[in-house]
């Protein structure tokens, strides 16, 4: 008699931040094809992959609170080493410095603060939007010439990219989106999501410069029992610019559960070229 099993696909975000551990803090990993982006891969993946590096780490301590990832040169298709360590234990949190290793350099690095949630008073002062639900609204094709763009169900309010015009145009975008195919939301897809907003400077006008993100800070504001709650529901994203000029321009973003919880905002400086 022949026994048959059936094994759970892999999703295609759980093996682009897989790592393998080598010992002594230091794990590999490899680019994956579908979340490639212009130049080099989608930023969001390999900031997954820096927090994926604590997160299996025997020595972490609660939630993440805080991850800032700096580009610091481009990063090629291939193996990489990643190297994560504890700069700091306290109480309650902890401090961790990642960095991300191509040809014996360091391509990306990341810091970050994890810490064990507790209970205390709170409220929020950004105001949830009032929006179209997902269902009424169609999702927006892929873009060709950035893999990345169809691991995403992206659904837009306004703000598209190819909304822009030469007037005087918002920077804002406001769209529901989760990942494609649909996955169970987590730290490594919510920080991936906060880099899957179209620069601004596309937003604003519609001319494709080069551009590169320098450095991207993101703010956990929900604990994993929160995240897990989410399921695989689509998430409201609201993103917007303040300052264009000088060869950068700044993005901000927050991310939304659909029933109006602030589950993470981010903050990044872009580097554009023309």
């Amino acid at each position: 008699m022949t026994v048959q099993t059936h094994q759970t696909p892999v999703h295609v975000l759980d093996a682009a931040v897989a790592l393998a551990p080598e010992g002594d803090d230091r794990y590999t990993g490899h680019t994956h094809p579908a979340y490639g982006n212009m130049v080099g891969p989608f930023g969001g993946a390999i900031g997954a992959t820096l927090l994926n590096a604590i997160l299996c780490h025997p020595a972490l301590l609660g939630d993440p609170v805080s991850l800032t990832v700096h580009y610091a040169a481009p990063i090629a298709d291939g193996r990489f080493t990643v190297h994560a360590r504890v700069m700091r234990t306290n109480r309650s949190s902890q401090h961790w410095f990642v960095e991300l290793i191509q040809s014996e350099q360091v391509a990306a690095f990341a810091t970050a603060v994890t810490a064990i949630r507790r209970d205390t008073w709170g409220t929020t002062d950004a105001v949830f939007p009032q929006v179209p639900s997902p269902d009424t609204l169609a999702p927006a094709p892929a873009i060709p010439r950035a893999a990345w763009t169809a691991c995403y169900d992206m659904r837009f309010i306004d703000g598209a990219p190819d909304a822009a015009d030469t007037g005087n145009h918002s920077s804002q975008s406001r769209l529901w989106i989760r990942d494609q195919p649909p996955r169970p939301l987590d730290f490594l897809s919510l920080s991936a999501i906060c880099d899957a907003f179209f620069p601004r400077i596309f937003v604003r006008r519609p001319k494709w410069v080069p551009i590169g993100t320098v450095a991207l800070t993101t703010y956990f504001h929900a604990d994993a029992e929160q995240l897990r709650a989410q399921g695989i529901a689509p998430l409201l994203g609201v993103a917007r610019a303040l300052h264009f000029g000088k060869g950068f321009f700044d993005q901000s973003a927050e991310v939304w559960s659909p029933d109006g919880a602030l589950l993470a905002t981010s903050h990044q400086v872009v580097y554009f070229k023309e």
